[in-house]
């Protein structure tokens, strides 16, 4: 059966290294994207010439509407396999006592509510043999003091998701694992307000060197190829030693 896949995020970053990688192992994507009509397109021109299928759909992943279109979308290409829960924010760097509550409910909606709600709609149309990879991070472990407390909480979080709804799912022959990125060169720092974080942060990351996307999106694809058949409930740091 022809592997297709929705993506979260998917016009940036881990989310289109993903899109591209799944895409050349064989998988058609649905990319669901924020805002950004020219990065979406750009991902799936790259996968039509891998000669692949894909879609982009506009979709704010708080949004049930808006996620059961992303997916609908997605049916298009085919009976659903993978879910790629990757769409994420963060919010500006700083101490605790200055998090701003808009900001922590920002956070908490796009990486802990939209998880949860798109992972519920790929339960519904997922059958034996599907998956689902949540995009988590080292800062559930670490706890980002000084920068992100909240967004960590909310990625450790994640790795509950993850660990409860594979055993939820497991009966069904579904697997959910989670990949947990540490410090990785994309556009989020710009987000956070810290642009050259992944240059400044290079000298406590015990391998000298932020991760890029690609190298994150290697490990998505072994959890949804098939050497990773009886691996669910796990949890995949990909940090670079933090």
């Amino acid at each position: 059966m022809t592997a297709v896949t929705v993506i979260t995020g998917g016009s940036r970053g881990i989310g289109a290294a993903t899109a591209r990688r799944l895409a050349a192992a064989g998988h058609h994507l649905a990319i669901g994207y924020h805002r950004d009509d020219a990065a979406a397109a750009a991902v799936v021109a790259d996968i039509h010439r891998l000669g692949r299928r894909a879609v982009a759909v506009p979709a704010d992943t708080t949004d049930p509407t808006q996620i059961d279109r992303l997916f609908t979308a997605a049916a298009d290409l085919g009976p659903l396999t993978a879910l790629v829960n990757n769409a994420g924010v963060t919010s500006p760097i700083g101490p605790f006592t200055a998090l701003r509550p808009d900001d922590l409910r920002r956070v908490v909606d796009v990486n802990l509510i939209g998880y949860v709600l798109c992972a519920q709609q790929a339960a519904h149309r997922l059958t034996r043999g599907g998956a689902i990879v949540n995009i988590s991070s080292a800062a559930a472990t670490l706890g980002s003091p000084g920068e992100y407390i909240h967004y960590a909480a909310v990625k450790a979080a994640t790795d509950t998701l993850t660990i409860g709804l594979a055993k939820e799912l497991a009966p069904r022959g579904i697997r959910v694992n989670a990949v947990a990125p540490g410090i990785i060169r994309t556009d989020i720092h710009t987000d956070s307000g810290v642009p050259d974080r992944a240059d400044t942060a290079a000298g406590r990351i015990p391998l000298g060197r932020a991760g890029e996307p690609d190298e994150v999106a290697g490990a998505v694809a072994w959890l949804l190829g098939p050497d990773a058949t009886y691996t669910t409930g796990a949890v995949l740091r990909v940090a670079g030693g933090l």
